[in-house]
């Protein structure tokens, strides 16, 4: 996804191409919704409140951050940081429901945060600033963090399948892209997409919608739910791996100062849910 969406970015900005993202994708859940468990399945009952909640937060505000901040930084400083959702599950949980990080967690974050802080800088912090890159990153990290509420979202939904919550919970997602794209309109930020510009990366927004929301985010909420959220977060420590790949396959070279860093975060995350594996009594 981050390496396409950058290459997007160069002919539709990122509102837009948000939005036509979920909307293609969201009908298509629709559609399976509908035919699979029929009209009663779209019913929120009791659950209306948290589904919006938790909609804008993972769907509308990933989005919105994560995609603005590709505008600023490169496809492989938003993989590393996607990783970071790891350690922030962590301390959202230890902020939020006082679950204090063993001290082996609280190392392995400090770790991942110094390779991270590699990666960016390549060394050398002035680096950082050049081409806007320090903003584009906070904002990609603005999303990753979105994404970790969203995560830890599934409890909220038990005995809703896996369709039904991403269907239910990206109809509020979907729509708020549309209000933060009609507001960027309407305050000059960007310009609606000449049809040309949409047509010339139809594909893209074709991968988009049934490769990262269909297929993407209908895995990411099953894998939750059958495996848990500890070993969806270990397979999410593959995301910088694959970019880091797909970019050198492009022709990009790396210094090894950002192998170095890409390495320290890997590994860190890697052996922090593997330490928390062990540790963890099975429910």
């Amino acid at each position: 996804m981050l390496p396409i969406a950058k290459r997007s970015l160069a002919t539709i900005d990122n509102f837009s191409l948000g939005t036509l993202r979920y909307v293609v994708g969201l009908s298509i859940l629709a559609c399976l919704l509908w035919a699979l468990k029929g009209r009663q399945a779209f019913r929120y009952g009791t659950r209306l409140w948290p589904a919006i909640g938790f909609g804008i937060i993972g769907i509308t505000g990933f989005n919105t951050f994560a995609w603005y901040g590709l505008n600023f930084t490169r496809p492989e400083h938003a993989g590393i940081l996607m990783a970071m959702q790891t350690p922030l599950t962590a301390l959202v949980l230890w902020l939020a429901h006082d679950q204090r990080p063993a001290k082996f967690t609280l190392g392995c974050v400090a770790i991942a945060i110094a390779g991270v802080a590699l990666v960016v800088t390549k060394g050398d912090p002035g680096r950082a600033l050049e081409g806007g890159s320090i903003l584009g990153d906070v904002l990609v990290l603005l999303g990753a963090l979105c994404w970790v509420f969203y995560t830890l979202a599934a409890g909220r939904f038990a005995g809703w399948s896996a369709l039904r919550m991403t269907t239910l919970t990206c109809i509020p997602g979907g729509l708020g892209l549309l209000a933060v794209n009609a507001a960027a309109v309407a305050i000059g930020s960007v310009q609606v997409p000449a049809v040309e510009a949409v047509l010339a990366v139809w594909w893209q927004i074709l991968y988009f919608a049934a490769g990262t929301v269909v297929l993407g985010v209908l895995s990411f909420n099953a894998g939750v739910k059958h495996l848990g959220a500890l070993n969806m977060m270990l397979m999410i420590n593959l995301v910088p791996v694959g970019v880091f790949a797909i970019e050198a396959a492009l022709g990009r070279r790396y210094e090894m100062v950002e192998l170095a860093g890409a390495a320290l975060v890997i590994g860190a995350l890697a052996a922090n849910n593997l330490y928390l594996r062990r540790t963890t009594t099975p429910a």
